[in-house]
């Protein structure tokens, strides 16, 4: 088997060329734009096939170096907390809740399913677990994290991979089932966004941007960074006081307190929020994200998963939608949002906090924007679950 290690630049070029090919195609086929696939999932698919057959029928395993990915992700967060506005917080409060009880919900019916399931197929002890919230609400980090101590504690030597493999199919699934979901339901009860709202994340494909210069661009930037390096001190200093959540959330929260302070205090300041030019910023941060996580999916992988626990899986997947459809779009109000809120949804049950914003963005650039579920969802999916996940986890790993 011969390997090949792509470099960080040359990683983030590919990644760059792959979202072209995923825009190519949504173009050429008329079904992934109706079903809101963003472009970035479909590119990224394209290309982990592609590796795929490479490995397959050429012997060559391609690695691709994801430095860049990180900080991508933290620019795009951090411009979500940047974007939110005291009165979009407030208007959260009720729906914050709504949506965390909901998901709390979810959590407890998708181990269930893992463990019915695991029970009727005869699957091996402690196998629940990674079929379970760990690998599809945790996605792979939370994976693996306690593969070894599920390896250890059920003397399950593959545990490790069963649960990325499971925790990558899950990816896959999220990516593709979002938008469809989400455009039923618009089609379904006529529903409309604020076309006129200012810009939260991503700009439509047609939009013309005449006040975007490299000054607006820069400043942008400049907040952005600055933003960031403080939620770097500020996660440090969380973790000596044995605070933990993800960097990305410290950040986010920096960017909340700081667009809801600094705007009142220096008023002739320009501040960035709602602006086109941090549009455009958060949208090429997720978009590359996105293609970056997608593409350097290792598809051979998932191999080792026998029919059983594709079944497994496919009854995640039916449970997830019906969810989606029945529980989160009716508790979160059938309007609008509620639809946006079911789409990111799907992303956070099966794969990850990136992939449901990226169905919600496909789904805002076609439809108008929708402002609180941008808020509320990264908050639910990416601070309050993992600690009920990890709580989860844990009570079934005893």
């Amino acid at each position: 088997m011969r390997v090949i290690e792509a470099s960080g630049l040359l990683t983030f070029t590919l990644a760059i060329v792959v979202f072209f090919i995923g825009a190519g195609l949504n173009h050429l086929i008329a079904p992934l734009r109706r079903w809101n696939i963003p472009e970035a999932v479909t590119g990224g698919l394209t290309a982990a096939l592609a590796t795929l057959v490479a490995y397959r029928i050429f012997g060559v395993e391609i690695h691709f170096s994801l430095d860049a990915r990180d900080l991508l992700l933290l620019y795009f967060f951090t411009g979500i907390g940047l974007n939110a506005k005291l009165g979009d917080l407030v208007a959260g409060g009720r729906p914050l809740l709504v949506l965390l009880a909901v998901t709390l919900v979810y959590l407890v019916i998708q181990n269930l399913i893992a463990a019915g399931a695991a029970r009727a197929l005869g699957l091996p002890e402690g196998i629940t677990v990674l079929l379970g919230s760990a690998s599809l609400i945790g996605g792979h980090g939370t994976t693996i994290a306690w593969a070894p101590l599920i390896s250890e504690r059920f003397g399950l030597a593959n545990a490790m991979e069963i649960g990325v493999a499971s925790a990558t199919l899950g990816l896959v699934i999220a990516s593709l089932i979002g938008g469809p979901v989400a455009g039923l339901l618009i089609a379904r009860y006529k529903l409309v966004g604020p076309m006129n709202e200012a810009p939260s994340v991503g700009l439509p494909d047609d939009t013309k941007i005449d006040d975007l210069n490299h000054v607006n661009l820069l400043r942008t930037i400049l907040v952005l960074n600055i933003v960031i390096l403080i939620g770097f001190l500020a996660h440090e200093a969380l973790v000596e006081w044995g605070v933990r959540m993800p960097r990305f959330v410290v950040c986010l929260l920096i960017a909340i307190l700081f667009t809801n302070t600094i705007p009142r205090l220096m008023p002739r300041l320009d501040w960035p929020s709602r602006g086109r030019s941090l549009a455009l910023i958060s949208d090429l941060s997720l978009n590359v994200f996105l293609v970056m996580s997608l593409m350097s999916m290792q598809l051979w992988t998932l191999g080792g998963l026998g029919p059983a626990l594709v079944a497994v899986l496919a009854a995640q997947t039916i449970v997830a939608v019906i969810y989606m459809l029945f529980v989160v779009f009716p508790a979160m109000g059938r309007n609008y949002e509620a639809a946006v809120i079911a789409a990111g949804f799907g992303g956070i049950s099966l794969g990850a906090t990136p992939t449901a914003i990226a169905n919600m963005t496909a789904i805002t650039k076609v439809h108008g924007a929708a402002p609180t579920a941008f808020i509320i969802l990264p908050l639910v999916s990416a601070f309050f679950i993992d600690i009920a996940n990890a709580g989860a986890i844990g009570f079934l790993v005893r």
